[in-house]
């Protein structure tokens, strides 16, 4: 019995020393709780001994205001900005552009690009714009001289509601200094892409009730003629579809589109997640956290990015975006429709690919007589131009070799589905493409489906890289 009594003293003592660590765990995460949750009540003294004991725990007491705003994720973040030049409009617009500029060691491009914003736009499609940039420099004397030239130059886009400058008090970041030290970066480094994030998400925030849209940018972009209008196209195109963040450049932040509806999502996203990683970086978690598995990237690209030195130090940056083209206007609608194939298609190369404008392709195995690749738009449609291109640089020899092209109407419903009830045969491929014009004034009726057979198998596989669509006013306008 006495051994079976010291057996137990020992298990009582043994509970109590696991118990007392578990407990003192547990009340060390309960104050950090309390810190940023009702920090109004903790006791300075009490805030320095939880900065020293948890690890990696955000330092600054600035940052407890907006670490409280974070458990909204779909509410705007509590910070008030200053007014440089202009304020918003009572009326949404289209799109918002953001831009972001801090001093620069060598060269600055911020005049250029709003430039270049402006030039490059109609005046219908300026309407529908507007653009917001942050001077998010600490130097306020820097902003006041920078604001100044922007007035001047731009007086007339300020006075339309088309431009507006602001800025985010220093006193609303969180704090810069002993961040953590992620990719083996040096500190200044860690420090500059730190406050990069917290720029953008306070950018964002500012823009989240604009527009419909909101696109990124750099402070040293130019941009495509007409690049609203191309965005359109493609924003229609991807009616139906579900997306996050289209790409209209290959290059870090610039040329990001996203619904507006998101934005509050992401500027607290950046904001949570400041130190951890750069912030094109960051997008790609962001992305794939909403659903988003694929890049959806444009092409071509409609901004290029044309500064020589980096806002980093003024180090020399020399990337281009070689898919550029200044003057892509002649961009196809490609209306919302729905595709379907008979062909054996290859792993997830499947037939939206290749109507889509991003850098894909359909990719089917060797097809046979008879096999159909339909496009079938949600409404008819009248068509003016189609343009049908298969093969690829690399797989030159996949292309269809044989094949025609149809035009359809009168939808309707079949055991198989939806099918047109007739078609007309507009041309055959040459080598491996088909591109017809004035289609609208071939046909009598608006189209509803448009079809390529194949009119003699191969045993080469297929890749449709691209079709493209461009469609005609209505009869009589």
């Amino acid at each position: 019995m006495r051994l079976l009594w010291k057996y137990l003293d020992k298990m009582r003592c043994f509970r109590k020393r696991s118990v007392i660590p578990l407990l003192g765990a547990l009340v060390t995460v309960l104050l950090f709780l309390n810190l940023y949750i009702e920090d109004g009540y903790v006791l300075e003294e009490d805030k320095r001994q939880l900065r020293e004991s948890a690890a990696h725990q955000l330092n600054s007491e600035r940052y407890v205001h907006t670490f409280k705003d974070l458990t909204n994720f779909s509410g705007t973040i509590n910070v008030t900005y200053r007014y440089l030049a202009g304020s918003p409009l009572p009326r949404k617009k289209y799109l918002t552009i953001g831009l972001s500029s801090v001093k620069r060691k060598r060269g600055n491009y911020l005049m250029e690009t709003i430039k270049s914003i402006f030039d490059q736009s109609s005046y219908e499609e300026l309407k529908e714009i507007v653009v917001v940039v942050h001077l998010a420099d600490f130097d306020l004397a820097w902003c006041e001289s920078l604001v100044q030239d922007i007035s001047r130059k731009f007086a007339h886009h300020i006075i339309a509601g088309r431009l507006l400058v602001i800025h985010a008090p220093e006193e609303y970041y969180p704090s810069l200094d002993g961040l953590k030290r992620n990719y083996n970066d040096p500190e200044d480094r860690v420090r500059f892409r730190s406050k990069q994030n917290v720029d953008y998400a306070f950018l964002l925030n500012f823009c989240t009730n604009l527009s419909d849209f909101y696109m990124m940018l750099e402070d040293d972009v130019r941009c495509s003629k007409n690049f609203l209008t191309a965005m359109k196209k493609v924003i229609t195109s991807k009616e139906g579809s579900y997306w996050v963040m289209l790409e209209f450049s290959k290059l870090g932040y610039i040329g990001k589109l996203y619904h507006s509806k998101d934005l509050p999502r992401l500027a607290h996203f950046l904001l949570m997640f400041y130190q951890e990683m750069p912030c094109d970086w960051l997008l790609i978690h962001f992305r794939g956290l909403l659903a988003q598995k694929d890049v959806i990237r444009f092409k071509p690209s409609l901004f290029q990015h044309m500064g020589y030195y980096s806002s980093y130090k003024g180090v020399e940056n020399k990337l281009k975006d070689d898919d550029f083209e200044e003057d892509s206007f002649d961009i196809p609608d490609n209306p919302p429709a729905s595709l379907y194939t008979n062909i054996n298609v290859f792993e997830n190369y499947d037939p939206t690919k290749a109507y889509s404008s991003v850098d894909e392709y359909f990719w089917g195995k060797s097809p046979s007589t008879g096999d159909f690749f339909v496009i079938m738009f949600h409404k008819s449609t009248r068509v003016s131009r189609i343009r049908i291109v298969t093969g690829t640089d690399d797989r030159q020899n996949d292309i269809l070799h044989h094949g025609a092209l149809e035009v359809g109407e009168k939808l309707v419903g079949t055991k198989k589905g939806k099918q047109c009830s007739s078609y007309i045969t507009l041309g055959e491929f040459k080598h491996g493409n088909i591109e017809v014009q004035n289609v609208h004034h071939k046909i009598s009726f608006d189209i509803e489906c448009v079809r390529i057979v194949v009119t003699a198998s191969q045993k080469e596989w297929l890749i449709i890289r691209s079709i493209s669509l461009w469609t005609a006013p209505p009869a009589g306008h």
